[in-house]
């Protein structure tokens, strides 16, 4: 059983994060939405004097995490992500999603919570967990019906593992560095998908999702 104590932010350590949309509601509606929150995600991953007069945010310390992959879905996001130092991965959450919850309402004309106050947080304490969640991640959006191949999806960091695209946002070597090749790696990922389909309720056991 892993373990999914929420107050618990270790320096060193991997997390699986996962919010989504208060009552159950789309997050993101267009592609402007999902390309605002990665860059408050990367100016808050890799911040610079320049970054924070041109946001004019506040924002987090340097290399305080290490993103190793992700998947925004339209009503919820994955991390997998690690904690470099003292600073709990709760003030990362806090600021993007601060951030993107108030662009969202002055956007879209509404008030109220966009995303559900506690996120989740799993810790990722095997090996082969990781690898197993790093496809569980990327599967998300073939296993919910968006896309016939989740190389695809535009949203995750999927096509920068395969070498698809070119993103710095993810810090990878954990991941593909265990295997031999990108091929070899998208195949690993390609047979999870059965897998996960077949017991969706693994995102229950993961996450504690009451979806």
């Amino acid at each position: 059983m892993k373990n999914r104590d929420y107050k618990q932010f270790t320096a060193g350590e991997y997390y699986h994060i996962y919010n989504r949309a208060n009552n159950k509601n789309n997050i993101f509606l267009e592609s402007d939405d999902f390309k605002f929150f990665l860059l408050r995600l990367k100016q808050n991953l890799f911040p610079s004097e320049e970054e924070m007069v041109k946001s004019r945010i506040t924002l987090l310390p340097p290399d305080s995490f290490s993103l190793t992959c992700y998947c925004l879905m339209p009503n919820h996001f994955h991390f997998l992500l690690r904690q470099n130092g003292d600073l709990p991965t709760s003030k990362l959450l806090s600021k993007v999603c601060t951030s993107y919850s108030m662009y969202f309402n002055k956007k879209y004309k509404r008030v109220g919570n966009v995303l559900q106050s506690k996120f989740k947080q799993v810790l990722i304490d095997d090996n082969a967990y990781l690898n197993w969640l790093s496809a569980y991640i990327h599967q998300n959006p073939k296993v919910s019906g968006l896309v016939d191949d989740s190389a695809d999806y535009p949203w995750s960091s999927y096509p920068d593992f395969l070498g698809l695209r070119v993103d710095k946002l993810c810090e990878k070597g954990i991941i593909i560095e265990q295997f031999k090749s990108t091929k070899e790696y998208k195949k690993f990922v390609d047979e999870s998908y059965e897998i996960i389909k077949q017991r969706k309720e693994l995102e229950h056991l993961l996450l504690d999702s009451d979806n």
